[in-house]
Formats: C-alpha cells, sequence, structure tokens
C-alpha cells in the first residue's frame, strides 16, 4: 500500500504550484502514516460471523461481496490498520470498523452473530500462537484466555502502546461514544482510562475525519514527561494530525518564571477570578460626555453625546466581547450618521458609512470611550495596584484575599514580571474576554482531577463549538486545588451534561499493590469504589522496614534485585530525596534514566520524583520512604494523594523501602 502511494506520479495534475504543494504534503503524511512499525503484527484477531454481516442488504445490489483475505464473506481478520491487497479488496479490517466492534463487545450471553473469535499471539512480530472461543458452544466455558492475559501482563519497555488487541468491552463502549457529547471517565489506576482516551480520539478521526480535519484535535497532559510517554499511541494507529501540549503551554502568553504560594494559586485559580477579570476589562469603558462631529465635505453631522451613551449601553447589556463590541462601536456611530444625510436628502451606501466610520472624529471618540486593553498590561495592574483590585473584586474577594495574591514588589513593566502559571491563566481569561479563543473539533484531557477551576475554564474555551474527553481519577487529585467532584469541574469546563463513566476494573496493578493502595481511600476519596484487578498474578509485593542510616543502601539493593526482573524499574521518591538518590545510584554504579527518557534493553532504571510519577507506569517500582512522599505535599490529603499516586505506579511488583514510620493508613 506503501508502495502505490510512493509510485504516484503527481507531475502536471494541479493547477498551480500552491495546489502541487499542498497535494505533495497529502501524499507524505499518507506515506509516512503507512510506515511499518518493528515488531507490531498487521493483525491480532479474527471473527467468524455465523451470517454474512449486510448481507441481506447488499443481496441484489452488488452481489456477493468479496470478504477480507478473499475467504468467505463471514471472516474477518481485525488490525491496527486497514489492509487491502493489490486489487484494493481487504484483508484486514480496521478495529475502528464497525464490524469489528463485535471482537470487543461479543460474549456467550450476547454473540452478536459471531461463531468464532480467534485471538493471535505474537512474539517479536512473529505469528507464535491463536486462541479461539466459541461463543455459540454451551459447553465451552467462558473467560479471560491466556494469550488475552499474557498481552496485558506484557513488560513495559519504552513508551506506551496501543492495546487495540486487549479493549474490554466497557472500554470499548467509551471509546465509540459518539462525537456529539462530551464524556468523563473516573478511573482507577491502571483502567486503562489514558489508553481509552486516546483510542477515542483515534475512533472519532475514523468515524468523522473530514469534521474533525477541520477543527482540529488535541490531547492535554499533565506535562511535558507524559505526553512523551503517550506520543507514539497514535501515529501507531495512523493517525499523525492529533496535537500535544499541556495547560501551560495553552496559556502560553508570557514567560512564566515566578511561582506561587499554595494560598495565592488556590485564590488564582478559583472561578471567582473570572468575574473579577470580567469587570476589570469593562472598567476601561466610559460613557460619553461630549459629541462627535463628524465633517463631510461642506457639511457637519453631529451625533449627541445622548445617543453614544445608548450605543454604549446597548453594547455592555449584550455583553459581548470587548474587542468586538469596539469593533462593532464605530460602526454604529456611522450608520447613525448615515441615518442623519437620509433624512438630509443624501442617498450614501455602505461605502460611505466605512468612509465615515474611519473619520478622525469617530476614531478619538471610540478611543476616548473604548480604548484598546491588553491583557497582560491589566493582569498586571490587577496585581499591583491594590486600589484597581479592591475596586474590581468588592464583594468578591475580601481583604486578606486581595492583600494574598498582590504583589510585594510591583514589577516595572509585563516583560520584567516573574509571572507564575496561574498569572498565566489570567491572562488567556482576559484574553478571551477581549477576542474569542479558537474552538476545536475535540479536546482530550487526562489527569484532569489536578486542574483549578481558571485552568479548566481555559480547557473548555478551547472546545467551546466542539466536544471533549475528560480523564482522571479523584483520588490522584494531588493539587492543593483538586476538584472535588466530576459535576464541579465539569460545569466550570462548560460541559455540564456530560456523561460520567465510571472504570474500577484494572489491568496494570497487581491485586495485592491495589488492595494496598486503597487502605487511603477513606482518607482521599471516600465516595469512590475501590478498584478491582483481572491480573492472575499477585505481583511482588513487599514492604521493608530499615534503620535510617541504612535507608539509601536498602534502596540501591531493591533497584537491584528488580533489575533482575524482566522490564522497566521507576525509582519513586519525595522530590527533595531525589538528589541524595542520584548520588547513590551514581556511587553504586547503577546508570538511570529521567523521567520522560524512553527505556531500552541497555538502560531500565528511571528515578522519578513524585510530583513527575502520574500518568507514568513501570513493571517494578521501588518506592522511598512514603512519610517523606507526604510531608513534601502543603497538607496531609494533597500529600495521601501523592502517595496513593507513587503506590499504583507498578505493573508487576513493588517493594516499599522506609526508615521513618508509615502513615497510619498503611501501617
Amino acid at each position: 500500500m506503501r508502495a502505490d502511494v510512493e509510485a504516484l506520479d503527481l507531475k502536471d495534475v494541479t493547477a498551480n504550484w500552491v495546489n502541487a504543494e499542498a497535494l505533495q504534503h497529502q501524499v507524505d503524511q499518507r506515506i509516512k502514516a503507512l510506515a511499518d512499525l518493528a515488531h507490531t503484527p498487521l493483525f491480532f484477531g479474527r471473527l467468524d460471523y455465523l451470517h454474512a454481516p449486510g448481507a441481506e442488504a447488499a443481496e441484489g445490489a452488488e452481489g456477493e461481496r468479496p470478504a477480507a483475505g478473499g475467504g468467505s464473506t463471514d471472516t474477518f481478520y481485525v488490525g491496527r490498520r486497514h489492509v487491502h491487497d493489490a486489487d484494493g479488496d481487504p484483508m484486514v479490517i480496521d478495529w475502528r470498523a464497525p464490524v469489528s466492534q463485535a471482537f470487543y463487545q461479543a460474549s456467550k450471553k450476547a454473540p452478536m452473530d459471531v461463531g468464532l473469535r480467534r485471538r493471535f499471539g505474537y512474539t517479536g512480530g512473529e505469528l507464535t500462537a491463536y486462541e479461539d472461543e466459541h461463543l455459540t458452544d454451551p459447553a465451552e466455558e467462558e473467560g479471560a484466555g491466556k494469550l488475552l492475559q499474557a498481552e496485558i501482563e506484557r513488560p513495559r519497555v519504552g513508551p506506551m502502546r496501543d492495546i487495540v488487541a486487549t479493549i474490554q468491552p466497557e472500554q470499548d463502549e467509551i471509546v465509540r461514544a459518539g462525537i456529539g457529547g462530551t464524556v468523563c471517565v473516573q478511573g482507577a489506576p491502571g483502567t486503562g482510562k489514558t489508553a481509552v482516551g486516546l483510542h477515542r480520539v483515534a475512533y472519532l478521526l475514523y468515524a468523522h475525519r473530514e469534521r474533525l480535519a477541520r477543527s482540529g484535535t488535541l490531547v492535554i497532559g499533565p506535562n511535558r514527561s507524559f505526553l512523551h510517554y503517550i506520543e507514539q499511541v497514535l501515529p501507531a494507529l495512523g493517525e499523525l494530525q492529533v496535537g500535544q501540549a499541556t495547560v501551560d503551554d495553552l496559556v502560553a502568553h508570557v514567560e512564566v518564571r515566578g511561582t506561587d504560594s499554595a494560598e495565592a494559586a488556590g485564590i488564582k485559580g478559583d472561578a471567582r477570578m473570572a468575574e473579577v477579570l470580567r469587570r476589570a476589562v469593562r472598567s476601561h469603558v466610559t460613557l460619553p460626555t461630549e459629541p462627535c462631529v463628524v465633517v463631510r465635505g461642506s457639511r457637519r453631522w453631529r451625533v449627541p453625546a445622548y445617543e453614544l451613551e445608548q450605543m454604549v449601553r446597548e453594547l455592555l447589556d449584550r455583553d459581548i466581547r470587548y474587542g468586538a463590541a469596539r469593533e462593532a462601536l464605530p460602526q454604529r456611530i456611522a450608520h447613525t450618521v448615515l441615518v442623519r444625510m437620509e433624512q438630509a436628502g443624501e442617498a450614501p451606501d455602505d461605502r460611505v458609512q466605512n468612509a465615515v466610520a474611519r473619520t478622525p472624529a469617530v476614531k478619538a471618540a471610540v478611543k476616548a470611550i473604548w480604548p484598546p486593553v491588553d491583557p497582560a498590561k491589566l493582569v498586571l495592574r490587577l496585581l499591583s495596584d491594590a486600589d484597581f483590585l479592591a475596586e474590581q473584586a468588592a464583594g468578591i474577594l475580601d481583604a486578606d484575599e486581595q492583600k494574598t495574591i498582590l504583589w510585594t514588589k510591583p514589577p516595572r513593566g509585563v516583560k520584567s514580571a516573574a509571572w507564575s502559571p496561574a498569572d498565566a491563566v489570567l491572562i488567556d481569561e482576559a484574553t478571551d474576554l477581549i477576542e474569542r479563543t479558537h474552538s476545536l473539533g475535540h479536546v482530550v484531557l487526562d489527569e484532569a482531577q489536578d486542574l483549578s477551576p481558571m485552568q479548566y475554564r481555559a480547557v473548555g474555551r478551547r472546545c467551546t463549538t466542539g466536544s471533549a474527553t475528560i480523564l482522571g481519577d479523584i483520588a490522584q487529585g494531588t493539587t492543593p486545588w483538586a476538584t472535588a467532584s466530576w459535576e464541579e469541574a465539569l460545569a466550570h469546563l462548560g460541559k455540564p451534561g456530560a456523561t460520567v463513566e465510571e472504570l474500577t476494573q484494572g489491568f496494570r496493578v497487581p491485586r495485592e499493590v491495589i488492595a494496598y493502595a486503597s487502605r487511603l481511600l477513606p482518607a482521599i476519596a471516600p465516595g469512590l469504589s475501590e478498584a478491582t484487578s483481572i491480573r492472575e498474578a499477585a505481583g511482588d509485593f513487599s514492604v521493608r522496614a530499615v534503620d535510617p542510616g541504612a535507608l539509601d543502601s536498602a534502596v540501591i539493593a531493591a533497584c537491584r534485585e528488580a533489575l533482575g526482573h524482566e522490564g522497566s524499574i521507576g525509582l519513586i521518591a519525595a522530590d527533595a530525596r531525589i538528589p541524595v538518590l542520584a548520588g547513590a545510584l551514581d556511587a553504586a554504579g547503577l546508570a538511570y534514566l529521567a523521567p520522560g527518557e524512553e527505556t531500552s534493553a541497555e538502560a531500565r532504571l528511571t528515578l522519578v520524583p513524585a510530583t513527575l510519577a502520574k500518568g507514568l507506569e513501570y513493571d517494578y517500582v521501588v518506592l522511598d520512604e512514603p512519610a517523606a512522599v507526604v510531608d513534601g505535599e502543603p497538607d496531609e490529603r494533597t500529600g495521601l494523594r501523592r502517595l496513593y499516586v507513587a503506590l499504583t505506579r507498578a505493573v508487576s511488583g513493588l517493594t516499599v523501602v522506609h526508615a521513618a514510620p508509615l502513615p497510619e493508613q498503611l501501617a
């Protein structure tokens, strides 16, 4: 298929060089999308239908159509990509196609007209096994087969991979949900919520390609390490046009060089700041006290102050964006002048109205009434000028809250200011109050539980006319402003009617590990259901208490032990402990990576600060000093949630090493 595209002759097929460049770009993208993936099979399953799907509808119209592989019309091979032969007949059906859905949804109770479902096992890209389920055979027991179990438990080396061969029915329902609505997925650790979100994007691009090609799609993750970890999933499925960003990337209107206290960041991230900013923007409007006199040739046309005031009040009442209203005002004034001209017997047209709108008198009036506003300068003034902040925040923020967010030493200007991440979100809000933010067709927001209300608003602006997939776990909220409920978060996003789905069946975290971590749930998220795991292996799990002087050596010993196993190893520790452990690893001669760096057969150990562990996974995890992880956060609840995240990064084994007493919930 790739060779066919490479052989296309594009000479003399376009009208001009611009079209030629555009066509060549499309061809290059198609070639890139058809690249072979080493060790990745083209198909992983087969469906034998009892009857040819759609045969009744097709009968008498086109005759009997060829099936996948050129065999009978009821046999289909299912794979990551659609594959056709030299004649264009399908050999492998895309996993997203309607006929493939039964591979994920069919069961003994609801066979969906499938007689046989076959799963193929591969080693290094070579077919090594297959496993059959006869869904209409009452004598055959139902259950997860060994191939499915082996694929789920396969060691994690390198970046995150697709899960098209192992998608479970409850995951498939979310993946194939329609584009019309927003879906929120509350998923316990290891339930595959991130994979579900990425595969949902792939499905929507398959089902609504033209629509999303025009409007665009975006995946928003918590940090760069996480985005690097997931960046190969969609290209492996042939989808190259999906953007990736963090929330900080979305609001990068200024250079962020400063930090806020937890209290100040909490206030700046509060939804009340949206009204403070709205007031601040509108405060620049001044009601007119002087008439506007327009000179046209030998005639003077006068628009009195009270008429100008009516126009201004009408625009304010409509509550349209500041910039749009500022552009509308000169046209309103010019239209009034045109009415005067017509009443005087003249016959002006639209060109005259535009000319009047550009006259010095009208421009001067608009500048005095509705001056331009720079979003960054506006936020700078709010955070620097106590009187201005008090005026705009009256009845919204109390005096102590205003004092908390005010800069103690105001900067000279926008470029010299030490903006914090929360300040950048405020500037983004102000920017949208002035000019509308471009909306995308679909946005995936992962680790959503950590966003502040103002960050939710920033993301919501990017999908006002589109849909979204929201992914997260309330129990893993590790910011002081972490959301208390999905209903609250969805309201801030502007998607209050979204469906909330809960995934509780885990596929990644071993049973003993998730049971141990779940001891923290009553303290960190009492309303959530405890996760379960379908993994048959209990996993290697141990908790080791050591003397304070022996902590570092015990951690190094646990890392060596973990390296004796196959797969990736993550050493997770409180941020303050990272330099100490880095020195210990260097002294022991153990090479290690930073989060986001790709593991390989030669480098399998990653040193992970607890604050960056979210969303990552490792076959074996060594967790250093849980008490230090808890103490590294501003409050106990946030600290216990950070610990919950760290405990649930393991796929096959977890070793907890501690010298200080464990938190009482784990003891």
